[in-house]
């Protein structure tokens, strides 16, 4: 099927950006350069940063489908997903329960231990009086993450009993959840998912002690190696767990899988995103590039599975 009888077939698309998570900003630069994209390409795209009153925004507008660039709560959680079921129009990547459980850092850790898949050791800390019993499980060093937060926020790295009780406050702030992870030690790579595939990793390097909110967003100083380095039976076999680990959860569509390769070489799921970043900067635009598909080709190919 060639993009111009799909062009017209796709009608007039949504594409939803900002709304009020923590990650509108990188939502309304996602939400931008999707729009862009698409208009270049001769799709009757409209922008429209997500308010209170988007549901009646959508009826009167008459929309055929939604392009959902939106980041974190109420664009990834499943929320706008059961929204756009209801009112019956086709959105892009994953359903409502998919949405959920991969936003839920947590909840995906138990799936994929369930299944037997790799993931490194983690708890739940309920309370300030957990945090010495949980330092014992798990041992320094190791993350702590808000259970239910993206683009790396509220994230940190702990190594004593005092960064621990100050990591867990601020993760606190974003989330009553917080999770604590063994920490691993080796490379960190990604994998974008298109349709059935896994497209080529891509392995990043940053001088900053994690790959936090400020290496992706602000830092100049962060690498991405794609092609990632590794020899192709590895990179085929980590590919193949990162795609069995995206539909653990449910997903579909398109997303990125998040691993570390420990120094024996064995690799370790972290988490699943189902609306990555899509900026020119993004890593699923640029894994997309490697396996020589465009940003405007990769945006379309996304919308068309809508149809």
């Amino acid at each position: 099927m060639s993009n111009a009888t799909n062009v017209s077939e796709l009608g007039k698309v949504a594409v939803l950006m900002g709304g009020q998570s923590a990650e509108r900003d990188v939502s309304l630069n996602s939400g931008s350069a999707v729009l862009q994209a698409l208009t270049a390409q001769k799709v009757d795209a409209h922008g429209i940063d997500v308010g209170t009153d988007i549901l009646s925004l959508l009826q009167i507008g008459n929309f055929d489908r939604v392009f959902i660039a939106l980041h974190g709560r109420g664009g990834e959680d499943g929320t706008i997903q059961g929204a756009l079921q209801t009112l019956g129009i086709p959105y892009t990547g994953s359903g409502v329960m998919a949405s959920a459980l991969a936003m839920d850092k947590l909840r995906t850790k138990q799936i994929w231990r369930a299944l037997a898949y790799p993931t490194p050791a983690f708890a739940l800390i309920n309370s300030e009086n957990d945090l010495e019993a949980k330092a014992k499980e798990l041992g320094f060093p190791m993350m702590i993450k808000p259970s239910q937060e993206g683009s790396s926020i509220g994230i940190a790295k702990v190594n004593s009993i005092e960064e621990l009780e100050a990591a867990y406050q601020t993760a606190r702030q974003y989330d009553d959840e917080v999770l604590a992870e063994a920490w691993v030690t080796g490379e960190e790579y990604t994998a974008a998912i298109l349709g059935e595939e896994a497209l080529p990793l891509i392995r990043l390097e940053t001088p900053h002690e994690i790959y936090d909110y400020d290496a992706k967003y602000k830092a100049d100083t962060t690498l991405y190696h794609c092609p990632c380095g590794l020899d192709e039976k590895v990179e085929n076999e980590f590919k193949k767990l990162a795609l069995k680990a995206f539909k653990a959860v449910g997903a579909k569509g398109w997303g990125r899988v998040d691993l570390f390769r420990d120094t024996d070489g064995k690799p370790w799921l972290i988490e699943v995103n189902t609306v990555p970043g899509l900026t020119d900067h993004s890593l699923v635009p640029m894994s997309a590039k490697q396996a020589g598909i465009s940003f405007e080709q990769l945006v379309v190919k996304i919308l068309q599975q809508t149809l």
